[in-house]
């Protein structure tokens, strides 16, 4: 069931495995009306799995600027909104921000289910203090790459990073030069899929362990604090 007074709907989508959805998600997702997804055809796939069937509607880092207006009005005429993005929880190194703050001021309810995030089982994972951390997401490419890592390595708490695999390893050269080879770290990469990988150790074992092969799969990197 659905609320009557709720409009738009964050609703969190596995991060690998579609066994890890909620029941109350798949719920939400039969009863709106539209469902924005990041990418309509990796949401699709989900969708046919679970035989929902309901109009998909493009919502994405390109064109979420011009269509927050236009999902604002269909919103504030009646409709009801999902919004998925292709893993995890919408919001979250991922389009939903710009919608989120444009319902608020115009009004309109919210609701965030709770469900997969990729950090979370990343932290869990890597034996490093999980009460207090800093979630930081992909840091910049170019411009305020160095800088922001300088000032993450005089950071006390735990550090969670995101990261593609093809920079996985220029990463962790970064890493070791502000926090130095013998840090400790964790990198999970394909969370809850079926080659599934974490390693634990200093950031110059990490590092060792992954030239060893072709990197593959999503990457989270935990970082202990100074």
């Amino acid at each position: 069931m659905i609320d009557n007074n709720t409009q738009l709907y964050l609703v969190p989508t596995p991060i690998g495995n579609l066994e890890d959805i909620t029941l109350r998600a798949l719920n939400v997702l039969k009863s709106v009306d539209v469902i924005l997804a990041e990418d309509t055809r990796t949401s699709g796939k989900l969708l046919k799995h679970y035989e929902i069937s309901k109009p998909l509607n493009s919502y994405h880092i390109f064109n979420e600027h011009k269509t927050v207006e236009l999902l604002i009005s269909r919103l504030q005429n009646g409709e009801t909104m999902a919004l998925i993005s292709d893993a995890g929880t919408p919001s979250i190194s991922d389009p939903g921000f710009l919608l989120v703050r444009s319902c608020l001021k115009a009004d309109i309810k919210i609701e965030c289910l709770p469900g997969a995030t990729a950090f979370v089982p990343a932290l869990v994972k890597s034996g490093l203090p999980s009460d207090k951390f800093v979630f930081e997401g992909f840091l910049p490419h170019k411009k305020g790459r160095k800088t922001r890592l300088e000032l993450l390595a005089q950071e006390e708490r735990t550090i969670i990073l995101y990261e593609s695999p093809h920079r996985l390893l220029k990463t962790l050269d970064q890493l070791i030069e502000v926090c130095g080879e013998e840090r400790q770290a964790s990198v999970s990469r394909e969370l809850t899929k079926m080659y599934e990988e974490t390693v634990n150790g200093t950031l110059l074992e990490i590092k060792k362990h992954f030239e060893k092969g072709q990197v593959k799969g999503e990457i989270v990197i935990v970082v202990n604090g100074k």
